[in-house]
Parts: C-alpha cells; structure tokens; sequence
C-alpha cells in the first residue's frame, strides 16, 4: 500500500508539469511581442536632424547632395553655416579654367610689355639717330668757323647736349659776360637750332674751386646769371623764339668730368644747350643704354 501511493503521487506531479509547460511558451511569446512593440515604437520615433544627416552624409559621398525628400532641414544649429560641398567634376573644371584664364592674363601682360619695349627701343634707336645727324650739322658748322673744339656734344636720356666749355674763354672767371669767343660760338650753332622744332633748355655750371665768387653771392647765382646770358643771346641775336627756351642753375653740383682730373676747372666752368627730345619718358630712358652700345660697339 504504501509503495502503490508513492507512485501515484509521483505519476500526479508528472501529470502537473506537463500541463504547466506551456506557460513558458507564452511567456517567450509575450516577450517577443514586447519587444517587437518597443522596436516599432522607436522606429515611429526618428530622430529627423539625424536622418538627414546620414541622408546627407551618404550623398556627399556618392557625390550628390540633391535631397531626394521634402521638408527636410538642415543639421546645422548655426545659421549661414553650410556642409562642405562635394568635389564634382564641374567644380573641377571651373577651377582650371580659371586658373588658365589667369595664366592667359598674364602672358598677354607680358607680351605687352614686352611689345612696349620693343616699340620703346625702336623709337629711341631712331630719335639717337636724328639727335646725332642733328649734332654732326652743328659740329661741320662749327668745323666751318674754325671753332670745331670749342662745343663738345652727347646724348642722354634729355637729348642732345652741346656743352660751351670754358676751355677756349667761353666765360671770364666769376664772370657770366659772354667772351668775344663765345659769341661766335652762339652765332654759329643760333641758325642751326633755330631750324629745330624741339625745346632747348640752357643750363649753367660753376667749377668746383671752393671759393665765393667776386661779383655773386653764391655759385647758384652765377650759374644762373650765365645760363640767363646764354639764353637771351639765342633769343635776341639768334632769332630762337623764346617759347621754346628754358633756363636751369647747377651751381657746381654736375661736373662734365672729375673734378681731380688736371685741367677740369675749366671744362666744368660751362653752359649746356640741351636739345630736348619729344619722346615719351619710357623711351627717353633708354637712349643712355643705345650711346653706351653704340660707343662700345
């Protein structure tokens, strides 16, 4: 008897957990469906700046940012701020062709430049040329007059210098009376200029012996008193219309040649008659370097 009901209550609870097993089947159920809800409901719940910035994101990288949904807005807090823009292929292009169209600029700066200069050159070549026929008239006419080494000539970059030098008494010292000499100088060079169309500008010159001079109160005022003498007598001798004669005082501050050389007092005691060309001053600049290459030559 008493081994039969063991068995029976044994057989009874077997029976009990075999109709209880299904609870766990539910369970397992019920816990799927909760969290297939919870999924669902953060699913409904998308965080819209987040989206679109992988939407964005995923655009810029495929290179394309044309936002394929409406409404959407920017991810940015700060306004005025914008993504950085995707490399295509005809932002690209645009930046080469700027850069060729700068390039392009710039040659052709330069090919200008370079045309200026030549044009420069040329007009100078010709102006040197004219400047000296023009100084060899006045030289066979001073050749002519016996006074051929009393005028020495050059250019530069004012034009065509005629320099009346005090070698052959062209000015007595501290004196800006014209000598006898010197006015046959004038009388000579006054018919050829006066032919001429260009401007002349007459500059006077002092020596550079440190000493007042005897009847001026500095070298200006004597530089300029001879240069005044020299222009009134192309004027009122030679007949050169005096719209077109200038004066300028170096006192002793341009010496025709150094002072320590032996003899230069009296070279550097002058008037210069300066012819002055018409050309522009970027052409101007460059007859120094054509007399440089033309003497060197």
């Amino acid at each position: 008897m008493a081994g039969g009901g063991g068995r029976k209550r044994r057989e009874e609870e077997e029976e009990h957990e075999n109709h209880e097993r299904w609870l766990v089947t539910y369970a397992d159920m019920v816990t799927l469906l909760m969290v297939l809800f919870i999924v669902m409901f953060a699913m409904s719940s998308v965080d819209q700046k987040k989206f679109n910035a992988l939407k964005d994101g995923l655009a810029a990288g495929f290179g394309d940012s044309t936002s394929v949904m409406t409404g959407s807005e920017s991810t940015l807090d700060q306004p005025g701020v914008s993504a950085i823009a995707p490399v295509r292929p005809e932002n690209f292009m645009g930046s080469t062709k700027q850069a060729i169209s700068t390039q392009d600029q710039r040659d052709e700066q330069a090919q200008r430049q370079a045309q200026q200069q030549s044009e420069d050159y040329a007009a100078a070549s010709a102006e040197k040329a004219r400047l000296d026929e023009l100084g060899e008239k006045l030289a066979r006419a001073l050749r002519e007059a016996g006074l051929a080494h009393d005028v020495t000539r050059r250019v530069d970059d004012d034009g065509l210098v005629l320099s009346l030098t005090s070698r052959h008494v062209v000015f007595q010292p501290d004196r800006a009376e014209l000598s006898p000499r010197g006015q046959r100088v004038l009388e000579v060079v006054a018919p050829v200029l006066r032919a001429t169309t260009e401007d002349l500008r007459i500059d006077g010159h002092t020596n550079q012996v440190p000493v007042k001079p005897r009847y001026f109160a500095t070298d200006w005022d004597l530089s300029s008193a001879r240069a005044i003498t020299v222009l009134r007598y192309l004027q009122e001798v030679g007949q050169v219309p005096g719209e077109r004669l200038s004066a300028a005082a170096y006192g002793h501050e341009v010496p025709l040649v150094d002072p320590a050389e032996p003899g230069s007092q009296r070279i550097n005691k002058r008037v210069d008659i300066v012819v002055l060309s018409a050309l522009p001053a970027s052409a101007r600049e460059l007859l120094d370097d054509i007399q440089t290459e033309k003497g060197s030559s």
